[in-house]
């Protein structure tokens, strides 16, 4: 049996976390890794106990809806809660982080990047990681990583 790469199994549990979301506006998922190993998980959704978006709707300022914690920064604040270090970690992220979870990423440790997709790529965003010494990657989902789980149907 073939087996999917590192990059293509930590992508697709990304994806599979974004499907957890509850801003109506954009889908999002985020893997923590570190040594191979999933240390937190995040998705785009609201304050614990308060409202989601999809039961009462998207809460927009300024063409951002404000209701939404994003996923980067509930996965980094996983780790918070749980006391396990960000340092020299990897994330994975379904699209490329907005300039705030750009900023957190960094203040975490986190030193690689990787994303599946372009979203508003900030520049300002681009310079930091450049800064920062973060790499970046873009790893689109691969169809063929897709087509060994149905595999296994």
């Amino acid at each position: 049996m073939e087996r999917i790469s590192w990059h293509q199994y930590f992508m697709a549990q990304t994806h599979l976390i974004a499907l957890r979301s509850t801003c109506e506006r954009l889908t999002v998922g985020a893997t923590i890794v570190r040594d191979k190993r999933i240390i937190a998980g995040g998705y785009n959704g609201s304050v614990s106990g308060s409202a989601h978006c999809i039961d009462v709707g998207c809460y927009v300022i300024e063409n951002h809806c404000v209701r939404t914690v994003h996923a980067e920064m509930n996965a980094v604040l996983q780790c918070a809660k749980f006391g396990v270090p960000t340092d020299g970690a990897e994330i994975y992220v379904t699209h490329f982080p907005c300039l705030q979870c750009t900023k957190s990423i960094i203040q975490a440790g986190i030193k690689k990047v990787y994303y599946a997709k372009d979203y508003k790529n900030n520049p300002y965003a681009i310079e930091l990681y450049e800064e920062a010494g973060v790499e970046t990657q873009k790893i689109p989902l691969d169809d063929d990583a897709l087509q060994l789980v149905h595999r296994l149907e």
